[in-house]
């Protein structure tokens, strides 16, 4: 087996098992792949879930709270939530869905980092969380845009900002783009490029043959 210098998971038989029972019409599924168990629960019942895994089964500490963006879907919003057990040494992963308008009861209650991991999903894609004193931007500019981790969110974004020598002060303007959008296809030109490159048309072909400045008259027998 090969070495491998990450921290070594525990695992926990019959986990699944024991959750499925204590958390009821609460689960909608759980699976157990590469190692990692992950809960998708009922989005109503996201508080009562995490203090159940907290006090009933260890998981002590909020790792991370993430966002994910799925548009084609009905919600295309999943927060997924990271628990880890230090008595356990052992992590669990929690899923909710919910779409733009409904909001995601808040778990600030059971862990106060949550509020500044909620107001990162908020920030950066729009999901509502019910409870939240304090939901505001937090990683992006005062009076920002939208929300940059939408998938259908522009990549040049609406607006842009800089240093006026004029005024004295950062200002905003429209996006102006100086170079259009390139797409690459990250193909090797000596491999799989079938097409010319940009410049590579003035070139003219050599003739067969390994070239040579000398003549051959010039050259000495």
């Amino acid at each position: 087996m090969a070495n491998n210098s990450a921290p070594r998971i525990a695992p926990r038989t019959g986990l699944i098992v024991e959750v499925t029972a204590a958390l009821g019409e609460a689960l909608l599924e759980a699976r157990e792949a590469v190692g990692e168990v992950s809960l998708t629960v009922v989005r109503e019942s996201i508080v009562e879930v995490c203090r159940t895994l907290r006090d009933r089964f260890e998981y002590q500490q909020l790792m991370e709270i993430a966002g994910v963006d799925y548009p084609s879907r009905p919600e295309r919003f999943e927060v997924v939530y990271h628990l880890l057990s230090l008595t356990k040494n052992h992590r669990i992963r929690v899923r909710v869905s919910t779409d733009e308008d409904v909001p995601v009861p808040s778990i600030t209650g059971l862990w106060p980092v949550a509020g500044w991991l909620e107001r990162e999903v908020f920030d950066l894609y729009g999901v509502l969380f019910d409870g939240n004193d304090d939901l505001r931007r937090i990683l992006t500019d005062y009076g920002f845009r939208g929300h940059p981790f939408r998938k259908d969110f522009p990549l040049s974004g609406y607006v842009e900002l800089r240093y006026s020598e004029e005024q004295k002060r950062v200002v905003y303007e429209p996006v102006r783009l100086p170079q259009d959008f390139r797409s690459f296809d990250f193909l090797s030109p000596w491999e799989g490029a079938q097409y010319i490159l940009p410049g590579d048309e003035k070139a003219s072909p050599e003739a067969p043959g390994a070239p040579t400045p000398l003549k051959a008259e010039e050259i000495k027998k």
